[in-house]
């Protein structure tokens, strides 16, 4: 296929600054507030990554992705919910834990020390 007939991929409607960089501790996350979402924003320090996904963990229904677990399967990047283990795909969202339970996960960029979370409206 020619590069001009290869499909776009939409990106984000809109990006929102979500916090600065020195407010996310290293190989770890935080809870951002944007609407009525909870948007769980990590850190992945010794990859220099940066990933953003639903807060709530599908499996219990409990907003706390945002304190997992950071890691690696097979060199893929993952969260692990502190509560029950159950591990995702901080780039595709899959469940890696053999449940069919995704997640939602939303593009980062990173300008001048502020982080950006991109997002549909």
């Amino acid at each position: 296929m020619m590069p001009e007939e290869q499909q776009k991929i939409p990106g984000p409607e809109q990006w929102f600054a979500a916090c600065r960089t020195e407010d996310v501790v290293l190989n770890g996350g935080v809870c951002i507030k944007y609407g009525d979402e909870q948007i769980a924003l990590f850190y992945f320090t010794r990859r220099n990554e940066w990933y953003a996904t639903q807060n709530l963990c599908p499996h219990k229904k409990q907003m706390a992705l945002s304190r997992g677990m950071l890691g690696t399967k097979n060199e893929e990047p993952k969260v692990a919910c502190p509560f029950h283990k159950k591990t995702f795909s901080l780039v595709t969202g899959a469940c890696l834990s053999g449940d069919e339970c995704d997640i939602k996960t939303y593009p980062v960029k990173v300008e001048d020390g502020v982080v950006f979370i991109g997002v549909n409206i």
